[in-house]
């Protein structure tokens, strides 16, 4: 009687589990933030899903010739926390759109990993009407970079940039949930291991060497799959989101040394 019992709480905390999984990947931050923390030159725009949400991020035109970054973010907070890496993109004269998913940031909707991935077809429309011609780079981090790789392979950029990116979701899952079947369970999967291999555009891999996140080995695998990745950039003694990660000196200058390279501007 005992094992039963104990077998049907086990089932009961599983199916439990399955049922608010989605709250256990995304953590959004549901207020909408004002672009006056970014400064003069950023503006709130705006632009449709091909569902028919309408989503807000903020934009910065790039100076002349430079490319336009989109910045795909990770699973929590909003678009403001990622202020500072987005002025200091913009100070080195790229252009920068600050995006915030469905769920995120005062947009409508639930994020999903098809909605995610609409949303970033519909963020990436926005600057190829806006900035027509201009060499677009991704930059993904964390669960953005499966976000940006997932674009990458339907949409290539002239650049890919990923921060801390994972192998899988299931991957990190069974990291956190080590005693939970997470591979059965999973809704929402992210394959970014298999992904990656189709992407060639020029790409570039940082994370940090103390990532109690998501583990700086699975964000190698990434590189090593990745046919346009040379090497891992590893930010060291970083955890996940430890300010010299997020937007650090290191970042900026590995950055900007990556994009001149990859796009001799």
């Amino acid at each position: 009687m005992g094992t039963l019992v104990a077998l049907g709480v086990v089932l009961a905390s599983v199916m439990g589990l399955w049922a608010l999984q989605r709250r256990l990947i995304y953590f959004p931050d549901r207020a909408a933030p004002s672009v006056a923390v970014m400064g003069v030159g950023w503006e709130d725009v705006s632009y449709e899903t091909t569902d028919g949400l309408t989503l807000e991020g903020w934009y910065r035109e790039p100076e002349p010739g430079r490319p336009v970054v989109v910045v795909f973010s990770g699973n929590a907070g909003n678009r403001a926390d990622r202020s500072s890496l987005g002025r200091r993109l913009a100070g080195r004269g790229l252009g920068v759109l600050l995006t915030d998913y469905r769920g995120y940031g005062g947009n409508p909707g639930s994020p999903t990993e098809s909605g995610l991935a609409r949303d970033a077809r519909a963020a990436l429309a926005f600057v190829r009407e806006r900035a027509a011609g201009v060499e677009l780079i991704y930059f993904g981090e964390s669960l953005g970079a499966a976000v940006a790789i997932e674009l990458a392979t339907v949409d290539p950029p002239a650049a890919l940039i990923l921060r801390s990116p994972f192998t899988s979701m299931a991957d990190v899952g069974r990291v956190h949930y080590p005693w939970l079947p997470v591979g059965s369970l999973l809704k929402d999967r992210f394959p970014s291991d298999e992904r990656i291999k189709s992407v060639l555009a020029p790409t570039l891999v940082f994370a940090g060497d103390a990532d109690t996140m998501v583990p700086i080995g699975q964000s190698r695998e990434i590189c090593e799959a990745a046919p346009g990745c040379d090497q891992l950039v590893a930010i060291s003694g970083a955890d996940h989101n430890d300010a010299a990660l997020v937007s650090g000196p290191g970042v900026i200058e590995a950055v900007a040394t990556f994009v001149a390279e990859s796009t001799g501007r």
